[in-house]
């Protein structure tokens, strides 16, 4: 039998499809157009199993799509600044670009190797000089518009990578790279106004209806919108009051203390004159930003001494803290404490010793004997021990609550949200450079224009911690744009996240000297189909539906979301080994006997298996695509990552699994190489046989469910209709012969080679072309199912009356309702119930239900 030589012909049809051009997008108003993007890597050297997926599912959508009449546009970049690259260049004493570059060739070369139809004409690095010239032209575009800026702020810094990480680049505590603990510190920043869209951001997330729904929730939980009161507490002795935030009003007589943020300004005027309070806002300055770090830390306080008047109780004072947990970034900085109500202040009112005044009680508890112990009452009910608000329940008490504070003049409604600014400022060099200059008679000074790019310096050193760009001796002193005086360039560049979030616009004009071609992006944009991981949910979504708002703020495009739909595709895993040790072993380092023991290959010792994880170098669980790829081809490994499991689920690599595929492809190469059947046909004659015309309908109705299948991206279920369709064609008994019969299987041939196209696109064009096609499969279109061969036989259709079902009707499907209403009132059950009632309505469902109304 013979075998398919996947290492030929996928070179082969690799090297045609790039000398044709054949996946160059050009604008072609006359089309529908079609934008899928998988988010680009960052080219750390190798492509892992995880691209692997990502980009086959983005392929399978770009030709499937393609062969429908689309006009698609599949391009492919490079996330190429950041740490990393600095990283390695200190270890490997070689500059960030030219490591950089490297890595880029290497993967580039590996995904040609997986055979995507990527728009290679369009490729671009967030590093290239063309690229960060225009997103240095955006943030002058921003600055001028207001939403870019300049303030100081306390910001998550790390220690070891001697830069600041926004918030959520920071897990538990700790820098999402480094691992290190993460500091507060005050520094001058730049930032995005992101919150200015905060609203739009919040609302637009009902349009996203191609969007997962956990993905919406997650988004809508970090912008974070709730209504509450800002109320002013007179502070004992002061001249000043305190401004405070809250959402539960209604707990206001619960109140047994005050709080304020470290960095608050009361707290930094207290500090000047007690070394003591300047020790513990170092401590907490230690602890970083985040929720995360403050909600697992002890909560601590420190006691100023001021006291602050409990607005419907001027006799009660209440002692001001300054406290670990408060944010000054959220609401005003201040808190009232309700230790009763909130589990974080009833920790602190234990630890400090503070009263616990129980306010909100259960409906129906006993007032009297209700109380407090290790936990605080988050529940809904009923107000106590409020004077005026006794009795309400929480909603009333807030409204009573707020319109004593307005009508006094010390309160009124707010609006807050969870979402901050976005600091963009990077201490680091490989990214791109801010274009602002520091003037000591000007101030900050925007870059002209026309002086772009601010270039990166190539003769930087790595041999000290912190920004090599702070210690370049010339590249920062530069002339002041404005007044020509002595000036220095911001040394700051700006955060990689900034890179990828206008990468998917710059595609639609990836050569125009402009940053935003406008007819191009009108035509191409938004993305139609955009394919990630779920860990991007928050961070590069939201920035780039900020970006995109932003951009059409300064003119650049007419719209508001950049993704119109969004798949994130599950992870790949694969079973752990350890030795002896306890050291992870990958792979290809175990073999698994035929009694089914796994034991380590050069030693034959027993090998732990564990649990399967998602593949990470970490627990060297890896499987090398590459090493694949070679072994059985890119087709072996697209088919797997497609036909495991629904793509939005983690899938499990397997070897068996992978050689199964290696089985299958091989059947069909026989199947369309070996069968004297298999020669092509204008068409079976008028009137086939029952084998003929059954064989006709399975090819027919696989069409219809796979085209089914791919919409909905259901793409395992598209490939076991293949593996039924290639079974039949298989088991057609060689003594089945006719001119009727032949024809209608090689029809179901060349149906089967067009399906397999967008999921095998190498196997589907060799075979194209031994069908003898001149026309690339790639240039096909879909095929089309006769509708008289995937409609049913007989369809079975409920009978009703009154909504009761009476009987059933088994009748060839689509006939007129009138005909199928008079077959269902002659079924003997539907006579005998209805008997002389008058008939008020028949409703006919076609194909599926009669309802008679009497």
């Amino acid at each position: 039998m013979s075998r398919y030589n996947f290492r030929e012909c996928e070179q082969k049809w690799q090297r045609i499809w790039a000398e044709r051009e054949t996946f160059s997008a050009r604008e072609d108003k006359d089309r529908p157009k079609y934008y899928v993007l998988e988010m680009f890597p960052y080219p750390s050297g190798r492509i892992h199993m995880g691209h692997v997926r990502n980009y086959t599912i983005g392929d399978v959508v770009a030709r499937f799509k393609r062969a429908r009449g689309f006009n698609v546009l599949h391009p492919m970049g490079w996330d190429a600044f950041g740490l990393p690259a600095e990283n390695a260049a200190m270890e490997n004493h070689l500059p960030p670009a030219q490591w950089t570059r490297d890595n880029i060739d290497h993967m580039r070369t590996e995904l040609r190797a997986v055979g995507i139809s990527y728009d290679w004409d369009r490729e671009l690095a967030t590093c290239d000089r063309d690229y960060y010239r225009h997103q240095q032209k955006l943030f002058l575009d921003f600055l001028k518009a207001g939403l870019a800026y300049r303030r100081e702020a306390v910001v998550n810094w790390d220690p070891v990578e001697h830069t600041v990480l926004a918030n959520e680049q920071v897990i538990d505590g700790k820098g999402w790279r480094s691992g290190a603990p993460v500091e507060r510190r005050l520094l001058s920043q730049w930032f995005f106004r992101i919150t200015a869209f905060a609203d739009e951001l919040l609302s637009d997330l009902e349009s996203l209806n191609r969007w997962p729904e956990r993905v919406r929730l997650m988004q809508e939980n970090w912008i974070g919108r709730s209504e509450g009161l800002t109320m002013r507490f007179e502070l004992v002795g002061r001249d000043d009051r305190l401004d405070l935030y809250t959402t539960r009003h209604d707990t206001i007589f619960g109140a047994s203390f005050c709080a304020i943020a470290p960095d608050h300004p009361l707290a930094q005027e207290l500090a000047k004159s007690s070394p003591t309070l300047g020790d513990f806002i170092g401590e907490c300055q230690r602890l970083g930003t985040t929720e995360a770090a403050i909600e697992t830390a002890e909560k601590v306080g420190f006691d100023t001494g001021l006291k602050a008047r409990h607005p419907f109780r001027p006799d009660v004072e209440l002692p001001v803290y300054i406290a670990n947990f408060v944010l000054m970034d959220y609401g005003t900085g201040a808190i009232f404490g309700c230790p009763a109500h909130d589990q974080r202040d009833l920790d602190f009112a234990r630890k400090y010793d503070l009263s616990v005044i129980p306010v909100v009680a259960p409906a129906g508890a006993d007032a009297g004997n209700f109380t407090i112990g290790a936990e605080a009452y988050l529940g809904d009910g009923v107000l106590i021990n409020s004077e005026f608000l006794d009795g309400l329940d929480v909603a009333e008490a807030k409204r009573g609550v707020a319109e004593r504070m307005v009508k006094a003049g010390v309160g009124e409604p707010s609006v807050k949200y969870r979402l901050r600014d976005w600091g963009v400022s990077r201490q680091r060099y490989w990214g791109c450079p801010i274009p602002v200059v520091k003037c000591g008679a000007c101030g900050i000074v925007p870059v002209p224009a026309e002086d772009l790019p601010v270039l990166l310096p190539d003769d930087v050193s790595f041999e000290e911690a912190g920004n090599p760009l702070d210690r370049h001796p010339t590249w920062k002193h530069v002339a002041c744009p404005r007044c020509a005086g002595p000036a220095e360039r911001e040394t700051d560049t700006c955060d990689t996240f900034v890179d990828s979030s206008w990468y998917f616009a710059r595609f639609a004009s990836a050569r125009a000297p402009v940053p935003l071609d406008r007819a191009a992006v009108d035509y191409w944009l938004p993305v139609d189909q955009y394919i990630g991981g779920i860990e991007h949910a928050i961070l590069h979504l939201l920035y780039s539906r900020f970006f995109t708002r932003a951009l059409r703020q300064c003119g650049y495009l007419d719209i508001k979301e950049p993704f119109a739909g969004l798949l994130t595709q599950g992870m790949v895993c694969h079973e752990t080994y350890q030795d002896e040790a306890g050291r992870w072993l990958y792979p290809d380092q175990v073999t698994r006997t035929r009694d089914g023991r796994v034991t380590r290959t050069e030693t034959g010792a027993a090998v732990t298996v564990g649990r399967s994880e998602s593949m990470s170098k970490s627990h060297r669980n890896v499987v090398d695509p590459g090493g694949i790829i070679a072994a059985y081809g890119a087709d072996a490994a697209r088919w797997f990552m497609l036909s495991d499991s629904p793509p939005e689920r983690d899938l499990e690599w397997t070897d068996a699994g992978v050689e199964g595929v290696w089985r299958f492809i091989n059947r069909v190469w026989r199947l369309a190489t070996e069968s004297d059947r298999a020669a092509r046909t204008t068409g079976p004659p008028p009137t086939p046989s029952a084998v003929a015309t059954d064989l006709r309908r399975a090819s027919h109705r696989t069409v219809a469910a796979v085209t089914e299948d791919l919409e909905a991206f259901r793409f395992n279920r598209a490939v076991a209709r293949v593996y039924e369709l290639s079974n039949t064609l298989a088991d057609t008994p060689p003594s089945a012969r006719g001119e009727d019969i032949d024809a209608a299987w090689a029809e179901g041939l060349e149906i089967l080679v067009l399906l397999i196209g967008p999921m095998m696109p190498h196997l589907g064009e060799e075979l194209w072309a031994r069908l003898g096609h001149e026309r690339l499969l790639a240039d096909e279109p879909w095929p089309e199912a006769d509708p008289t061969l995937i409609r049913a036989e007989m369809v079975t259709i409920a009978v009703q009356v009154n909504g009761k079902v009476r009987g059933l009707l088994e009748m060839t499907p689509d006939q007129d309702d009138e005909t199928v209403a008079a077959s269902a009132l002659a079924l003997d059950n539907v006579q005998r119930v209805i008997g002389d009632k008058p008939i008020r309505k028949k409703i006919v469902v076609p194909n599926r239900i009669v309802n008679v109304v009497v």
